[in-house]
Protein backbone atom coordinates (compact mmCIF):
# COMPACT_ATOMS: atom_id res chain seq x y z
CA UNK A 1 0.00 0.00 0.00
CA UNK A 2 1.33 3.51 -0.74
CA UNK A 3 2.88 5.46 2.09
CA UNK A 4 2.09 9.07 2.89
CA UNK A 5 4.82 11.54 1.93
CA UNK A 6 4.37 12.99 5.42
CA UNK A 7 6.46 10.92 7.80
CA UNK A 8 6.30 12.91 11.07
CA UNK A 9 4.56 15.71 12.96
CA UNK A 10 4.53 17.26 16.43
CA UNK A 11 1.91 17.05 19.16
CA UNK A 12 1.89 17.35 22.96
CA UNK A 13 2.32 14.53 25.44
CA UNK A 14 -0.79 15.44 27.41
CA UNK A 15 -2.63 18.18 29.21
CA UNK A 16 -0.88 21.40 30.20
CA UNK A 17 -1.93 24.84 31.40
CA UNK A 18 -0.61 28.34 31.91
CA UNK A 19 -1.90 31.73 32.96
CA UNK A 20 -1.09 35.26 31.83
CA UNK A 21 -2.41 38.47 33.32
CA UNK A 22 -2.91 41.65 31.32
CA UNK A 23 -4.17 44.79 33.08
CA UNK A 24 -5.96 42.73 35.72
CA UNK A 25 -7.66 40.44 33.18
CA UNK A 26 -6.67 36.78 33.66
CA UNK A 27 -6.21 34.49 30.67
CA UNK A 28 -5.90 30.81 31.56
CA UNK A 29 -4.95 28.45 28.74
CA UNK A 30 -5.72 24.74 28.95
CA UNK A 31 -4.23 22.47 26.30
CA UNK A 32 -5.08 18.84 25.64
CA UNK A 33 -4.04 16.23 23.13
CA UNK A 34 -6.99 14.91 21.14
CA UNK A 35 -7.47 12.72 18.07
CA UNK A 36 -10.89 13.79 16.80
CA UNK A 37 -13.15 16.80 16.49
CA UNK A 38 -15.54 15.10 18.90
CA UNK A 39 -12.75 14.77 21.45
CA UNK A 40 -11.80 18.43 21.02
CA UNK A 41 -15.36 19.63 21.49
CA UNK A 42 -15.79 17.38 24.52
CA UNK A 43 -12.71 18.90 26.14
CA UNK A 44 -13.95 22.41 25.37
CA UNK A 45 -17.33 21.71 26.96
CA UNK A 46 -15.64 20.25 30.03
CA UNK A 47 -13.64 23.44 30.56
CA UNK A 48 -16.69 25.60 29.91
CA UNK A 49 -18.89 23.70 32.37
CA UNK A 50 -16.21 23.87 35.04
CA UNK A 51 -15.95 27.66 35.00
CA UNK A 52 -19.24 29.08 33.79
CA UNK A 53 -18.70 32.26 35.81
CA UNK A 54 -15.89 33.27 33.44
CA UNK A 55 -16.74 35.75 30.72
CA UNK A 56 -15.23 34.00 27.70
CA UNK A 57 -13.96 30.52 26.74
CA UNK A 58 -12.20 31.02 23.42
CA UNK A 59 -10.99 28.01 21.50
CA UNK A 60 -8.78 26.70 18.72
CA UNK A 61 -7.76 23.24 17.60
CA UNK A 62 -5.76 21.52 14.88
CA UNK A 63 -6.21 17.85 14.02
CA UNK A 64 -4.55 15.30 11.77
CA UNK A 65 -0.96 14.56 10.75
CA UNK A 66 -1.25 17.21 8.03
CA UNK A 67 -3.28 19.62 10.20
CA UNK A 68 -6.20 19.35 7.78
CA UNK A 69 -8.87 20.17 10.40
CA UNK A 70 -8.56 23.63 11.94
CA UNK A 71 -11.25 25.40 13.94
CA UNK A 72 -11.42 28.48 16.16
CA UNK A 73 -14.06 30.41 18.08
CA UNK A 74 -14.01 33.90 19.61
CA UNK A 75 -16.83 33.12 22.09
CA UNK A 76 -18.13 36.68 22.24
CA UNK A 77 -14.85 38.53 21.95
CA UNK A 78 -14.58 40.96 18.97
CA UNK A 79 -14.24 38.99 15.75
CA UNK A 80 -10.68 37.87 15.04
CA UNK A 81 -9.24 38.87 18.43
CA UNK A 82 -9.19 35.49 20.20
CA UNK A 83 -9.71 32.25 18.29
CA UNK A 84 -7.73 33.31 15.21
CA UNK A 85 -4.57 34.39 17.09
CA UNK A 86 -4.80 31.25 19.23
CA UNK A 87 -4.95 29.14 16.08
CA UNK A 88 -2.05 31.06 14.58
CA UNK A 89 0.16 30.22 17.56
CA UNK A 90 -0.66 26.52 17.24
CA UNK A 91 0.16 26.70 13.53
CA UNK A 92 3.35 28.64 14.19
CA UNK A 93 4.59 26.04 16.68
CA UNK A 94 3.87 23.28 14.15
CA UNK A 95 1.68 21.17 16.43
CA UNK A 96 -1.39 19.10 15.61
CA UNK A 97 -3.88 16.91 17.48
CA UNK A 98 -4.06 19.75 20.02
CA UNK A 99 -7.01 21.74 21.39
CA UNK A 100 -6.57 25.02 23.25
CA UNK A 101 -9.13 26.73 25.48
CA UNK A 102 -8.35 30.17 26.89
CA UNK A 103 -10.70 31.24 29.66
CA UNK A 104 -10.81 34.98 30.40
CA UNK A 105 -11.81 36.68 33.60
CA UNK A 106 -12.35 40.38 32.85
CA UNK A 107 -10.33 42.71 35.04
CA UNK A 108 -12.33 45.89 34.42
CA UNK A 109 -9.99 47.48 31.86
CA UNK A 110 -10.72 47.28 28.14
CA UNK A 111 -7.69 45.95 26.26
CA UNK A 112 -8.59 46.95 22.73
CA UNK A 113 -8.25 44.82 19.62
CA UNK A 114 -4.46 44.66 19.64
CA UNK A 115 -4.32 43.93 23.36
CA UNK A 116 -6.76 41.03 23.05
CA UNK A 117 -4.89 39.53 20.10
CA UNK A 118 -1.61 39.61 22.01
CA UNK A 119 -3.14 38.31 25.25
CA UNK A 120 -4.87 35.30 23.70
CA UNK A 121 -1.84 34.45 21.58
CA UNK A 122 0.51 34.83 24.56
CA UNK A 123 -1.71 32.55 26.67
CA UNK A 124 -1.50 29.74 24.12
CA UNK A 125 2.23 30.31 23.74
CA UNK A 126 2.66 30.00 27.50
CA UNK A 127 0.58 26.82 27.51
CA UNK A 128 2.78 25.29 24.82
CA UNK A 129 5.91 26.37 26.69
CA UNK A 130 4.60 24.38 29.67
CA UNK A 131 3.78 21.33 27.54
CA UNK A 132 6.03 18.42 26.60
CA UNK A 133 6.25 18.10 22.83
CA UNK A 134 6.21 14.66 21.25
CA UNK A 135 7.25 13.66 17.75
CA UNK A 136 4.78 11.33 16.03
CA UNK A 137 6.24 9.22 13.22
CA UNK A 138 4.70 7.13 10.50
CA UNK A 139 5.23 3.41 10.87
CA UNK A 140 4.26 0.27 9.04
CA UNK A 141 2.38 -2.18 11.23
CA UNK A 142 4.27 -5.45 11.49
CA UNK A 143 2.21 -8.38 12.79
CA UNK A 144 4.63 -10.77 14.46
CA UNK A 145 3.28 -14.27 15.20
CA UNK A 146 5.35 -16.51 17.45
CA UNK A 147 4.82 -19.42 19.83
CA UNK A 148 3.91 -18.97 23.48
CA UNK A 149 7.41 -20.14 24.39
CA UNK A 150 9.05 -17.51 22.20
CA UNK A 151 6.59 -14.70 23.00
CA UNK A 152 8.22 -13.00 26.03
CA UNK A 153 11.73 -13.20 24.56
CA UNK A 154 10.67 -11.82 21.18
CA UNK A 155 8.62 -9.05 22.79
CA UNK A 156 11.59 -7.93 24.90
CA UNK A 157 13.88 -8.01 21.89
CA UNK A 158 11.47 -5.94 19.80
CA UNK A 159 11.08 -3.32 22.53
CA UNK A 160 14.83 -2.65 22.38
CA UNK A 161 15.16 -3.02 18.61
CA UNK A 162 16.07 0.27 16.88
CA UNK A 163 13.26 1.81 14.86
CA UNK A 164 10.61 -0.49 16.32
CA UNK A 165 7.72 0.42 18.65
CA UNK A 166 5.65 -2.37 20.20
CA UNK A 167 1.97 -1.37 20.09
CA UNK A 168 0.04 -4.38 21.41
CA UNK A 169 0.76 -7.93 22.58
CA UNK A 170 -2.04 -10.50 22.39
CA UNK A 171 -1.78 -14.00 23.87
CA UNK A 172 -4.00 -16.18 21.71
CA UNK A 173 -4.87 -19.83 21.84
CA UNK A 174 -2.52 -20.60 18.97
CA UNK A 175 0.39 -18.37 20.02
CA UNK A 176 1.39 -14.76 20.61
CA UNK A 177 0.72 -11.90 18.18
CA UNK A 178 2.80 -8.77 18.63
CA UNK A 179 1.79 -5.66 16.71
CA UNK A 180 4.77 -3.38 16.20
CA UNK A 181 5.35 -0.18 14.28
CA UNK A 182 8.49 -0.21 12.14
CA UNK A 183 10.14 2.48 10.07
CA UNK A 184 8.82 2.37 6.49
CA UNK A 185 12.12 1.05 5.10
CA UNK A 186 12.74 -1.40 7.93
CA UNK A 187 10.07 -4.05 7.40
CA UNK A 188 12.34 -6.56 5.65
CA UNK A 189 15.08 -6.18 8.24
CA UNK A 190 12.58 -6.77 11.04
CA UNK A 191 11.30 -9.95 9.38
CA UNK A 192 14.87 -11.25 9.23
CA UNK A 193 15.44 -10.27 12.86
CA UNK A 194 12.38 -12.24 14.01
CA UNK A 195 13.41 -15.23 11.90
CA UNK A 196 16.83 -15.25 13.55
CA UNK A 197 15.27 -15.05 17.02
CA UNK A 198 12.91 -17.97 16.39
CA UNK A 199 15.01 -20.14 14.06
CA UNK A 200 12.56 -19.36 11.29
CA UNK A 201 9.45 -20.38 13.24
CA UNK A 202 8.07 -16.87 13.70
CA UNK A 203 6.22 -15.09 10.90
CA UNK A 204 5.90 -11.39 10.14
CA UNK A 205 3.11 -9.97 7.99
CA UNK A 206 2.40 -6.39 7.00
CA UNK A 207 -0.63 -4.58 8.40
CA UNK A 208 -1.81 -1.03 7.98
CA UNK A 209 0.21 2.14 8.39
CA UNK A 210 0.05 3.70 11.84
CA UNK A 211 1.39 6.67 13.79
CA UNK A 212 3.44 6.16 16.95
CA UNK A 213 4.98 8.44 19.57
CA UNK A 214 8.68 8.48 18.77
CA UNK A 215 9.83 10.59 21.71
CA UNK A 216 10.71 14.16 22.58
CA UNK A 217 12.00 16.13 19.59
CA UNK A 218 15.40 17.83 19.82
CA UNK A 219 15.37 21.50 20.85
CA UNK A 220 15.35 24.14 18.12
CA UNK A 221 18.74 25.84 17.89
Amino acid sequence: MPLSSLRSYLTIAGRSSAEVEVRRSRFICELERVESEQGARGFIEGIRSGSREARHHCTAFILGPDGAIQRSNDDGEPSGTAGAPMLEVLRGRGVSDVVAVVTRWFGGVLLGTGGLIRAYGDAVGAGLDAATLVARELRLEALVDVSHADGPRVENALRSHPGTAVVTVDYLGTGVRISAGVEPDGFGELAGFVASLTSGAGTVSQGATTWVDAGTPPPIE
